[in-house]
């Protein structure tokens, strides 16, 4: 893991430094990268332009698919779930969200320069819609989004729904967009 996580830091243009040991039932790594840029290198938030279009460079559902892993051995909520999705497919899922997280945003942050990306945000705990919305409230000019499509983990829309715990798709004081 030690040796897979410098990998990772070289491959990301940084080197590993300093560490620490926490007592965790569970095997973990993690880190911090931290870069000196340029203001010009920077893309803000704030610039979105009017026919551009949003792109997720990664799927939706990555926190839907660890946690119904982890409930394949909590009877409580899988049973919630089951009738949705099979043990194999969240195995498959489980397995796209952590190659989708261990998968550097080295290339996107490259492309979003060479296209000349005039906004960005990340899609965390506030949901694509929640993040959208932010993004729209802090336009110079005034934008809105139309989603037509959106890339998401197999079977975990259904799973958002059926455990009633994620709102993949609301947010308060939204409606869904577009076709999903």
């Amino acid at each position: 893991m030690v040796k897979g996580f410098r990998d990772v830091a070289e491959e990301g243009g940084t080197a590993v430094t300093g560490g620490q040991t926490v007592v965790n039932p569970w095997i973990i790594i993690g880190g911090v990268a931290t870069v000196v840029c340029q203001p010009i290198e920077f893309i803000m938030t704030d610039s979105t332009v009017v026919g551009y279009v949003l792109v997720l460079t990664k799927p939706l559902g990555t926190q839907v698919a660890v946690n119904a892993h982890q409930w394949l051995d909590n009877p409580e909520r899988w049973n919630k779930v089951k009738m949705v999705i099979s043990r194999e497919e969240v195995e498959l899922a489980y397995q796209e969200a952590m190659f989708n997280m261990a998968t550097l945003n080295r290339t996107a942050a490259g492309l979003m320069h060479t296209f000349n990306a005039h906004a960005v945000t990340d899609i965390t705990g506030f949901g694509i819609l929640g993040r959208s919305q932010n993004l729209v409230k802090q336009q110079r000019n005034e934008v809105s989004f139309v989603i037509h499509n959106l890339p998401i983990i197999a079977k975990m829309a259904a799973v958002s729904k059926a455990s009633g715990r994620f709102g993949l798709f609301k947010e308060p004081r939204l409606k869904p967009l577009g076709n999903y």
